[in-house]
């Protein structure tokens, strides 16, 4: 379906913490650490007519530890993970994840 076709697109945004993002990334991806954003393609026609694309979690602890790092406010640093996070729901994806590694870094598993 393109989204150039659809009048309306809902996309739901959490916001929450280290503990609850490591439950989700060990529940569905079976990686036992928390991450800075997760995303979940949903992709389903809403009773009202609403093309829900999918969810959006952002673990704001782990953008307090890395917003310095790249030189952005905690407001700007959830604001470029929800951006990440969106891009993942449209099919934009990283080279280098796969089962072993997330954004190219070696995960523990």
């Amino acid at each position: 379906m393109k989204l150039n076709k659809i009048p309306k697109t809902h996309i739901s945004v959490t916001i929450t913490g280290d503990l609850a993002i490591k439950r989700l990334n060990k529940k569905y991806l079976n990686r036992d650490f928390p991450t800075d954003v997760l995303s979940f393609k949903i992709e389903e026609q809403m009773e009202d007519g609403t093309f829900y694309l999918g969810d959006v979690v952002v673990n704001k602890q782990q953008a307090e530890r890395q917003a310095s790092k790249y030189g952005n406010s905690l407001e700007q640093e959830i604001s470029e993970l929800v951006a990440h996070g969106i891009l993942h729901l449209l099919g934009v994806h990283h080279k280098d994840d796969d089962e072993v590694t997330v954004h190219g870094k070696r995960i523990n598993k």
